[in-house]
């Protein structure tokens, strides 16, 4: 393996044409190493993976901390994304050469091909005392195979960025980062939680198994400004070969929660549906609750909560999961606003409470006719 590998090398600095990845008998890839006219191809060694920092895979060019994608490491974003601190995010994916992923469903993750990479870096802006920009960290989740079930196999990598800003180290312990920050002219501070592998598969699992949550059509049917122009991003993955053609031209989607020229409730279900429903379904971490808050799913009211009595009463005053035109008797809009572990919802995630979003919650609630008995 290794005489081929240098074999592989050599004609990857002669000519500019790519390789085809080695594929076992298991499905499983034992390298991947496609070619890249700008510089080091992305390296991603199943059998090595996770590597110990994430200079190593050369998902970037030049200095690291920019994020700039090397060849085939795409940026993308969903329509709503993840509450986290009030942290910015940077998403990428990356893929094998010649393999696609494939539609499964408006609501379902795509199927992506063995080998591939989910990107996040988590950042801050205006972090004080130098008013600079901090990334915090990078999270990798890696395709690594298929099991005998036909599951996927992904696995967690999670990379700690160090005060230089010069490279990401390998942790999966977890830990915490204080920091404060200015964002539209308020100040923040926070205990920015920095997951551990237990954490990680809290939130991204079904069955047991980890799952990505966020690159579903439903989120992704969105137009992204690139480099080279706006287009729709299913379109984009499609025409760079990232993408199996064929998929429906009209996808139920959701939306950016941010955007008040959009109906209120349609809103509030495309944020519970990326912050809540991942957990909140079957044979998830919150099966055993009645809420089903994929967006799917949330046309039934009882799905949001509405009129539904809990199953704990934290307060005698929270009468409903929601209670029509009452926010302050609905459990959903107490756990949204509550930092206290014990109570919060999500549950891991985030030490704050998002400000705008439990604002959002308020308004629908108080915009309900109050007729629960």
């Amino acid at each position: 393996m290794k005489k081929n590998y240098f074999l592989r090398t050599l004609l990857l600095a002669l000519a500019p044409f790519a390789l085809l990845s080695c594929q076992s008998d298991n499905s499983e890839y034992t390298e991947v190493t496609p070619s890249t006219p700008t510089g080091t191809p992305v390296s991603v060694n199943l059998a090595q993976i996770p590597y110990p920092k994430l200079s190593d895979y050369h998902f970037f060019t030049g200095t690291l901390k920019n994020n700039t994608p090397n060849d085939r490491v795409l940026p993308y974003e969903i329509a709503s994304g993840l509450f986290t601190d009030y942290a910015h995010k940077k998403r990428f994916v990356w893929m094998p050469e010649n393999t696609k992923a494939v539609y499964n469903g408006d609501g379902k993750v795509v199927t992506f091909p063995i080998g591939t990479v989910l990107i996040k870096t988590f950042y801050y802006d205006n972090v004080q005392p130098e008013n600079k920009t901090q990334i915090i960290e990078t999270r990798l989740m890696i395709k690594k195979g298929v099991d005998s079930d036909g599951v996927d196999q992904w696995v967690f990598a999670n990379y700690i960025w160090n005060d230089s800003q010069t490279e990401a180290v390998l942790d999966m312990n977890g830990s915490y980062r204080s920091l404060t920050w200015t964002e539209n002219g308020q100040t923040k501070s926070t205990n920015y939680r920095i997951p551990s592998s237990v954490e990680c598969l809290t939130c991204h699992k079904k069955d047991e198994k980890a799952i990505p949550i966020g690159p579903k059509p439903q989120n992704l049917n969105i137009v992204y400004n690139y480099t080279d122009g706006a287009k729709n991003q299913l379109t984009k993955w499609m025409e760079r070969g990232m993408l199996q053609s064929g998929y429906p031209a009209n996808i139920t989607s959701t939306i950016n929660w941010q955007d008040t020229s959009k109906p209120l409730e349609l809103r509030v279900r495309s944020y519970l549906d990326i912050n809540c429903a991942h957990c909140h379904s079957e044979n998830s971490h919150c099966d055993y609750r009645p809420m089903r808050f994929a967006f799917s799913e949330t046309s039934n009211p009882v799905n949001l909560g509405i009129c539904v009595e809990p199953q704990e009463f934290i307060d005698n005053d929270l009468t409903h999961i929601v209670s029509r035109g009452k926010f302050q008797r609905s459990m959903l809009h107490f756990r949204l606003q509550s930092t206290d572990e014990a109570n919060r919802m999500p549950l891991l995630g985030r030490t704050m409470a998002h400000e705008e979003a439990v604002q959002m919650i308020e308004q629908w609630i108080s915009s309900l006719n109050p007729t629960c008995p």
